[in-house]
């Protein structure tokens, strides 16, 4: 594993020379991609829960379908499939952008975390104290400032634990990026292998850099949950904070 370091480390890290590789693609596409799928899903959780269904349905059918297939189908039929309908090739805008596997790499993504974001942002608005937002109301919210003000932060805090599940899924789904061309962690780790011969100190280096990255993410969303969070954990009992009560009795 030590020589596979040696000769490769650069590459797992951020280029082999030619182009950006390694942990700098893995992280780019994960950025990208929670930033988009973020910025998607939460009005799109608000629409899932409309009582209108010509917007509650279409919202509902795309969070199905994305969350019944799996993902390596996903990223297959956008990268490869699209490219072969007629109208994709006639357009020059369409052309250029399904030629490209970063391009079809991230909208694959993002369309998959957006899928179950949804889920998870709308599961956390229904969870939410129905008298929480009655005594908004009292106040005078109503509509879009309700939302903004009391319904979505309060809804995003509760959803930190299972949104933190996500961001590892998503991190683990760029794996499989490299099957449209593109230079992950993954990509690096075969081309050492196919170099070397030498699979497990190969794969091995890929999966302590996932396993790195992956506990860094933890380690930043229990820092984030202890700090916005903090009102959902248990009080401690006055017997704990005052030994000389607890002697008394």
């Amino acid at each position: 594993m030590i020589d596979i370091i040696k000769e490769y480390g650069q590459a797992f890290l951020w280029t082999d020379g030619y182009q950006f590789t390694g942990i700098a693609v893995t992280l780019f596409l994960l950025v990208i991609t929670l930033v988009f799928g973020f910025i998607l899903s939460i009005p799109l959780a608000v629409g899932r829960l409309s009582k209108n269904r010509f917007i509650a349905l279409p919202i509902w059918l795309f969070s199905y379908v994305f969350r019944g297939t799996p993902f390596f189908v996903q990223l297959l039929v956008i990268y490869t499939g699209i490219y072969t309908l007629g109208f994709v090739r006639e357009s020059d805008f369409l052309d250029w952008f399904f030629s490209s596997g970063y391009r079809c790499a991230l909208l694959a993504l993002v369309l998959n975390t957006t899928a179950y974001t949804i889920e998870i942002f709308a599961g956390a608005i229904r969870s939410l104290p129905h008298g929480e937002i009655e005594a908004a109301k009292a106040y005078g919210f109503s509509g879009y400032k309700l939302y903004r003000c009391i319904v979505l932060p309060a809804a995003l805090r509760q959803a930190l634990p299972a949104y933190s599940n996500e961001v590892i899924l998503v991190l683990h789904a760029t794996s499989l990026v490299f099957t449209v061309t593109v230079p992950d962690i993954l990509k690096v780790a075969r081309d050492a292998n196919s170099a070397t011969y030498q699979s497990f100190a190969a794969f091995g280096t890929a999966a302590l850099i996932y396993l790195a990255l992956s506990f860094i993410l933890v380690a930043l969303f229990n820092r984030a949950e202890k700090r916005w969070l903090a009102h959902l954990r248990p009080m401690e009992t006055s017997t704990k904070t005052n030994p000389d009560r607890l002697a008394s009795i």
